[in-house]
C-alpha cells in the first residue's frame, strides 16, 4: 500500500512540533489509524487509537457525555468534539494528554439506524488551542464514504496544525 500524502504531511507537521496524536474512530473502524501507520516512522507521533464503534464505548472509554448520546445519538458534531478530546486523555502518558486528537463518527450505510442520511459524517479535531468539528455529507457506497471520511479527517487536522 502507498501512504496517503495527507497522512505523510500530518505526521511531518506533528514531528516538527514534537507533538503526539491519538485517534478515536467510529464509522471509519480503524482506517484512519491505519492510514497513519502506513507512513514509515509514524510511531514518532502516533500514540494510539480507539475504535469505539458501539455507542456506549464512546461514553465509557472516551468520556462522551451520556446525556448527549441519549438525546442526539452518536452521529453529532458535539459527540465528535468530545471523542477527539477524550482520546487525547486516553492515549496520553503520565497524566499528560496527547497534543492532538482526531475523531470520526457518522453513517456509512448502506442504511441509517436513526434516520439521518447515509453519508452524514462529523469529524472532531482537538489540540491545545481548542476543539472543533467539521460536518460533512458524503456521497457514495459504504467503502467510498469511509475512505472519504479518512481523507477529510486528515485534511481537517492539517488545517488546524499549521
Amino acid at each position: 500500500m502507498t501512504a496517503l500524502p495527507e497522512a505523510v504531511a500530518l505526521l511531518e507537521r506533528l514531528a516538527d512540533r514534537g507533538w503526539t496524536i491519538g485517534i478515536a474512530e467510529s464509522l471509519t473502524g480503524g482506517l484512519l489509524a491505519a492510514a497513519l501507520v502506513e507512513v514509515p516512522g509514524a510511531s514518532v507521533s502516533l500514540r494510539g487509537a480507539v475504535v469505539a464503534y458501539a455507542t456506549e464505548l464512546k461514553h465509557t472509554v472516551l468520556g462522551v457525555d451520556a446525556q448527549l448520546l441519549a438525546e442526539h445519538g452518536p452521529v453529532h458534531a458535539e459527540v465528535a468534539r468530545q471523542m477527539a478530546t477524550g482520546v487525547r486523555a486516553v492515549v496520553g502518558h503520565d497524566g499528560v494528554p496527547a497534543d492532538v486528537g482526531i475523531a470520526t463518527t457518522g453513517i456509512a450505510g448502506p442504511t441509517s439506524p436513526d434516520g439521518q442520511p447515509v453519508g452524514t459524517v462529523h469529524i472532531g479535531v482537538s489540540t491545545p488551542a481548542g476543539t472543533h468539528a467539521v460536518a460533512l455529507q458524503l456521497r457514495g457506497d459504504r467503502d467510498r464514504i469511509r475512505r472519504d471520511a479518512v481523507a477529510a479527517a486528515l485534511s481537517a487536522a492539517l488545517e488546524v496544525i499549521r
